[in-house]
């Protein structure tokens, strides 16, 4: 990033530049991890799928029950002043919305505290298929998240430790397990598993945040005639998989070529992931 761009935030009604923000300790996002959070690509300046993330927000503030501190023209509003304030063509933006500040420190909410609100951008760099069809490599990680993953909330310590064990086994990432076997997630993706030419995802539930990109992946398959079944995926399963993906936002849709040290079907990127990458990106400069 140039040392000539500012890069700026908002926080509670004003703009300032990203490296003097600041917020109060005693805010309960600080304290508690209490709040939610989204993110959110922009590609030509354009704000990508916003109805969809604006219903994600607008879902996991109601389940917490942390007021939403603008509607939904006035956020778009907000994200594209941040967009125009900087150079970028392609950037990803961050949301955070905590439920305040609060003292004394309490568990329990006080009532009508005032949300804080804090939104910065960054370049997002654009998406090399060559590059991302040589594929991550993976490992399975016990789900140790809490019940409501649906949530999009800011708490993600357990998520942080699969990050860690995956780079401690050599791998860039990790599919989530929970006690009964059932593939849940990556550690900030949603997971596909394709076999014989079926596109196979975890069915929406407490375990599986709805991802965007997931949802963007149904839409294609519907229109381009590809089968996709939301269904439960069993750890076993995992090894005779044709293909595995990971899709998230920013990162759009990963192959995994190589899962606890052994190869993913044939060890390279799909057919299957090669034609949704492309669709993808067709979808995205419509």
């Amino acid at each position: 990033m140039s040392d000539k761009v500012t890069q700026w935030a908002y926080l509670n009604g004003q703009f300032q530049p990203l490296h003097e923000t600041k917020i109060s300790v005693l805010d309960r996002g600080f304290l508690f991890g209490d709040g939610v959070y989204e993110v959110v690509p922009v590609y030509n300046q354009q704000v990508f799928e916003w109805p969809a993330h604006y219903a994600r927000l607008e879902r996991s503030l109601a389940l917490t029950h942390i007021p939403n501190p603008l509607d939904q023209q006035a956020w778009l509003a907000l994200l594209n002043e941040l967009i125009q304030r900087h150079p970028w063509p392609h950037q990803f933006i961050y949301l955070q919305i905590t439920r305040g500040v609060q003292t004394p420190r309490d568990h329990l909410p006080a009532a009508e505290l005032i949300p804080t609100l804090l939104a910065y951008t960054n370049p997002l760099a654009p998406i090399d298929k060559r590059k991302v069809s040589q594929g991550i490599a993976a490992i399975t990680h016990a789900d140790l998240r809490w019940q409501h993953c649906d949530i999009k909330a800011i708490t993600l310590l357990a998520n942080v430790m699969a990050k860690q064990a995956a780079q401690a086994a050599e791998a860039q990432d990790a599919l989530l397990v929970r006690p009964d076997g059932r593939v849940t997630e990556g550690s900030a993706s949603n997971m596909f598993l394709i076999k014989d030419g079926t596109i196979h995802t975890p069915p929406l539930n407490e375990f599986i945040l709805p991802g965007i990109t997931r949802l963007v992946v149904e839409k294609l398959c519907r229109q381009h005639h590809i089968e996709f079944i939301e269904r439960d995926i069993d750890q076993a399963e995992l090894s005779t998989a044709d293909e595995l993906w990971l899709a998230s936002s920013t990162k759009e849709i990963i192959p995994i070529v190589r899962l606890n040290h052994q190869p993913v079907g044939s060890g390279q990127a799909g057919r299957l992931w090669s034609q949704m990458f492309d669709l993808y990106q067709a979808y995205k400069n419509r």
